[in-house]
């Protein structure tokens, strides 16, 4: 069966009403990153890192999976799908997708600061003295700033292995996600849809790219038409 691996990034769930990476202005939903999302940040003030995650578990309640959302998860029809995500949203599982690699972690979970595999669901307000099993302090399952990204190499793995790659939403410009157009095979065909596509070293190298400058509510459920019903 045909592998189809989707990158994604902060443009997918801006369509549903979300802001997941810094902004252009250096701000995350009028935070400096450096304040809400850094080892330090929680060092300096846990208060504040917790309320920030609150208010975004809060928000992202709210929001519902787009038409870009709801196409991958159709894809999976006809070809073996994998989404690999720069997003901490649930937003591709509502969607309907089966197989999800969060990169840089998961709003809706929480993990002791003590040890990271100890990891819990979580819907609700994250506060100071809400303790893991072995009585330390919870924080957020997010990969901040700073922090290694544990499943960069299972990500790694089926960019290699994919025929075809979608990239939707992001800019390709934060590493290590970013590196991760250099394992796709010479071979395999990729679409990159985003109104402002940036074109990286990397893929300027790539004979079977193909831009799609739309929004990924638009240009999405497009190209999966296409893939599933070819002309």
């Amino acid at each position: 069966m045909t592998k189809i691996v989707v990158l994604t990034g902060a443009g997918i769930s801006a369509e549903s009403g979300l802001k997941t990476f810094r902004d252009a202005d250096g701000l995350w939903e009028g935070h400096r990153v450096e304040d809400v999302a850094t080892p330090d940040a929680w060092e300096r003030n846990a208060e504040l890192v917790l309320n920030f995650y609150n208010e975004r578990r809060k928000q992202l309640m709210m929001a519902k999976p787009n038409e870009a959302h709801l196409a991958l998860a159709s894809l999976e029809s006809k070809f073996e799908v994998s989404v690999i995500t720069q997003n901490v949203d649930d937003l591709h599982e509502r969607g309907g997708s089966s197989y999800i690699i969060h990169l840089h972690g998961e709003l809706l979970k929480v993990r002791s600061i003590a040890d990271p595999a100890l990891v819990y669901p979580w819907a609700d307000d994250l506060l100071l003295g809400q303790l893991c099993q072995k009585g330390s302090q919870l924080r957020p399952h997010i990969v901040w700033f700073g922090e290694q990204v544990p499943l960069l190499e299972s990500a790694a793995i089926l960019c290699h292995d994919a025929d075809i790659c979608v990239i939707v939403g992001t800019s390709l410009q934060v590493y290590p996600a970013a590196g991760l157009v250099a394992y796709l095979r010479p071979h395999a065909e990729i679409y990159y849809i985003d109104p402002m596509p940036h074109i990286s070293v990397e893929l300027k190298k790539r004979r079977n790219l193909h831009i799609i400058p739309m929004k990924a509510a638009v240009g999405v459920p497009d190209l999966v038409h296409k893939l599933l019903i070819p002309s």
